[in-house]
């Protein structure tokens, strides 16, 4: 196979077939729930939609793998497929977990409500203070899982840390590099062993499908499948076909994100209504050096707070009349939540406070529209409500 220098080539010519099948520019959708016996002489190798292995499933492993730089890639039925199996093949009953303190709220809820019945066990960390993980290391600590931008506040951990403590105790290290996307962070490049996805978001970038992947060592990317294989959690070939198509305009799209949120982002810390802005390419990020360092962009993602509080929030969201309200995020249009509300509504109001998630945290996933008109919407709703 050939390898392609630049992200953006890769995006558009890693994993097509060759010959093209055909002729045909686009990959076709191979709509064929099985395919003949060719040989195969493990089970997980047959060709059938349930074991993740049509053509519009290998194809979209190898660009996968390519956009990382990773060994292997693995696409599923959805980010919580892709988070949900990984974890569980890492871990086997009386395992222990070391994870960031916080987290996207469906993989909080699975660890929290759902780690017991498989009789594993876990620990919180604040990802800033990396002196603290020792004290929280048990013999059974067998993974440490972490956010490359943490949701909806969009901090950062010491990723550079999270790698060396790892490979000191012989642990899987994990993260889920959804925020960043590709464009902006490639985890296997900086030494982590598994980067996990949910696709729906800004690999794909269209808002109509629901996919997850899973990028990184060959071995447990070949465990997860085989995980995965028994747990059903497969990628539909014409979700597929989506999500080929969609990543092909990843770095335009989220290169154009990146700039657009920045500026966004600036123009709300300048406003008085604005209390607070959470956003990576800010100078008065607390991590903002650690950002340069790490990315090669900050994303198309923040989240702020009201002098007015929750009133204001709710006003300044029913007066906006650009952005969709909606959750989700990574696509091309803009959207606005309240986490409290949507992603984060699984947890108490005791651990979303503990973790600085108020009810009057909005956060935004800025989309592809001009910048100038999304900060002319924002401005005439911050002057209603201000």
């Amino acid at each position: 196979m050939k390898n392609f220098k630049r992200l953006e080539t890769r995006l558009i010519h890693s994993g097509e077939p060759d010959p093209r099948i055909g002729g045909a520019v686009s990959m076709p959708v191979f709509q064929s729930a099985m395919f003949e016996y060719a040989g195969e002489t493990s089970y997980h190798d047959l060709k059938y939609i349930r074991l993740n292995n049509t053509p519009n499933h290998l194809a979209l492993h190898q660009k996968l793998a390519a956009l990382e730089n990773g060994e292997a890639a693995l696409v599923t039925a959805s980010g919580m497929a892709a988070i949900s199996t990984s974890l569980l093949t890492v871990l086997s009953a009386g395992d222990h977990l070391l994870v960031q303190d916080c987290l996207y709220g469906g993989t909080h809820d699975f660890i929290t409500r759902d780690f017991a019945a498989f009789g594993l066990s876990f620990d919180f960390i604040d990802g800033d203070d990396p002196d603290s993980w020792e004290r929280k290391l048990r013999r059974e600590t067998r993974a440490i899982y972490v956010e490359t931008m943490t949701n909806p506040l969009l901090q950062v951990a010491d990723l550079k840390a999270v790698v060396e403590f790892a490979r000191a105790n012989n642990l899987i290290s994990m993260i889920d590099n959804t925020f960043a996307s590709p464009v902006n962070f490639r985890p296997p490049e900086w030494g982590f062993d598994l980067s996990l996805h949910s696709c729906t978001k800004y690999l794909n970038g269209h808002s109509d499908i629901v996919a997850g992947a899973v990028i990184g060592r060959a071995d447990l990317v070949e465990r997860i499948k085989h995980r995965l294989d028994h747990l059903g959690g497969a990628l539909d070939p014409h979700a597929c076909f989506l999500l080929h198509r969609g990543m092909k305009t990843l770095a335009v799209r989220v290169n154009y994100q990146n700039r657009s949120a920045s500026a966004i982002a600036q123009f709300l810390e300048q406003h008085g209504a604005v209390a607070r802005v959470n956003y990576p390419g800010l100078k008065s990020h607390s991590r903002y050096q650690r950002v340069c360092e790490l990315f090669d962009g900050t994303g198309g993602m923040l989240s702020f707070e009201l002098t007015g509080g929750r009133e204001a929030a709710r006003q300044f969201i029913e007066r906006t009349t650009l952005p969709i309200i909606a959750p989700s995020l990574g696509g091309v249009e803009t959207l606005l939540t309240q986490p409290a509300l949507t992603s984060h509504a699984g947890l108490s109001t005791e651990d979303r406070e503990s973790l600085g998630i108020t009810d009057s945290l909005i956060r935004a996933s800025i989309g592809i529209e001009a910048t100038d008109e999304i900060i002319e919407d924002f401005a005439q709703a911050l002057e209603a409500v201000g």
